[in-house]
């Protein structure tokens, strides 16, 4: 499964850490948990802003790395309590680094928002710094990311963190932005100025193996036009004979045979995929291809040991919308309808629709192109006559899961455009 920063820096600050903050800070657990909900975000949102504006990727690399060892509940309960050995401090240096004077005003926006005390902000804030970019500094380390992949990683992960961020949270205006997308296009850009060097020097290297190929192809050429005038002279020389050279005549072939291998036209077989039938518990036959979001779908809901949940996808393999729009075309329906028919087979299961997309392309299109095809997905199921108590929703994910660089070929991006299905409940 991708990794998810927003979700796993989340997973941190658990129950028994909003209960024991509640009787330290002497707050209602709802207002922590509330604080918590905009303490996350903020904090990855400087950041995204410090890694958008620095340019010093190294150096921030390795401030997440020193406090990996933090991002766990343990540390966080213990900082809260005035037990963890200096992590508050460590969390005011963090917090200063990122924000620099605006960390007094970000503490009362926290306060305001939340509804507790600003001492009770600011002690959540200083803790749950070290935790949040813990997190990532733990991805960093196990993945012995670069800086280079660093900016990658959190480029990916942008558009998530900064939608999380609540309405009553200005952070955007804290930080001098004019809004949220001007927050992610910074930290874009600069990643996508990695990728644009890196193809630069690509392409430098491909100039210069195209143009030492050039030269051998023009020398072949100038070889073979000396052999075939020399056959001409020497045939003309030997007035009424009409033998070829046997020697001349073999290597003219050699050559010509020798070039035309150096320009390969190899035809791609053809991959064709197996036609499968498959029966549902209520006797009805579907038309499906082997492997593909039928034949799985529905083995994993007959398999009692296999269980549903938020990591569980099966991706659909014959579904294509028209091209840029969320319009499905009239090919996909039948795919539509196969699982409008499995959903009713298995009246006890419910389903998700996830959207996903490439890199290619503004992000922010790219999530909400990836929402509204996923929407039209859930809509369509919803026509195919699907019972709506079994779909849960549709969400777009955009690129934020995407494997394949943006200069990909397409051959590997194309992997990461799909509409898939998460199996809730069965």
């Amino acid at each position: 499964m991708s990794f998810d920063l927003l979700e796993s820096a989340k997973n941190i600050f658990n129950n028994n850490v909003v209960s024991q903050a509640s009787s330290q800070l002497g707050e209602s657990e709802g207002g922590i948990q509330k604080a918590l909900s905009g303490i996350v975000p903020v904090v990855l949102s400087g950041l995204l802003n410090k890694a958008g504006s620095s340019g010093n990727a190294g150096s921030l690399l390795d401030m997440v790395k020193g406090v990996a060892g933090d991002a766990n509940p343990g540390a966080v309960a213990g900082a809260i309590q005035g037990g963890a050995g200096g992590l508050l401090a460590k969390g005011a240096d963090l917090l200063r680094s990122l924000f620099g004077e605006k960390v007094d005003a970000i503490i009362s926006m926290v306060s305001n928002f939340a509804g507790i005390k600003e001492s009770s902000a600011g002690t959540l804030l200083q803790s749950a710094a070290p935790a949040t970019l813990g997190t990532v500094g733990q991805y960093a380390v196990q993945n012995n990311l670069t800086p280079n992949s660093f900016l990658s990683l959190l480029d990916t992960q942008k558009d998530k963190i900064l939608g999380a961020i609540p309405g009553g949270l200005n952070i955007t205006g804290m930080l001098g932005l004019g809004s949220i997308g001007e927050l992610g296009k910074k930290l874009g850009g600069l990643a996508s100025g990695l990728g644009s060097a890196a193809t630069t020097t690509a392409g430098a290297v491909n100039l210069k193996q195209a143009n030492s190929s050039n030269r051998w192809i023009w020398s072949l050429l100038l070889i073979l036009i000396a052999i075939i005038l020399l056959w001409y002279l020497m045939r003309g020389c030997g007035g009424n004979k009409t033998g070829t050279t046997t020697t001349d005549s073999i290597s003219t072939g050699q050559l010509a045979d020798s070039a035309s291998m150096t320009v390969p036209s190899p035809t791609a077989a053809a991959t064709t995929r197996e036609s499968i039938k498959v029966t549902l518990p209520d006797g009805t036959v579907l038309d499906a291809f082997k492997g593909g979001i039928e034949d799985q779908l529905v083995a994993f809901l007959k398999d009692d040991s296999r269980k549903p949940g938020k990591d569980v996808w099966f991706d659909f393999d014959n579904l294509n919308f028209k091209t840029g729009s969320a319009e499905l075309t009239e090919e996909s329906m039948k795919q539509v309808g196969n699982i409008a028919a499995i959903l009713k087979a298995f009246p006890k299961s419910k389903i998700k629709i996830g959207g996903y997309t490439d890199r290619t392309g503004d992000s922010t299109a790219n999530l909400r192109l990836s929402k509204e095809r996923a929407t039209s997905v859930l809509t369509a199921l919803k026509k195919q006559n699907a019972n709506e108590a079994q779909l849960l929703g549709a969400e777009g994910y955009g690129s934020q899961f995407a494997k394949a660089a943006a200069d990909a070929p397409d051959e590997e991006r194309k992997k990461d455009r799909h509409i898939s299905v998460s199996v809730r409940e069965k």
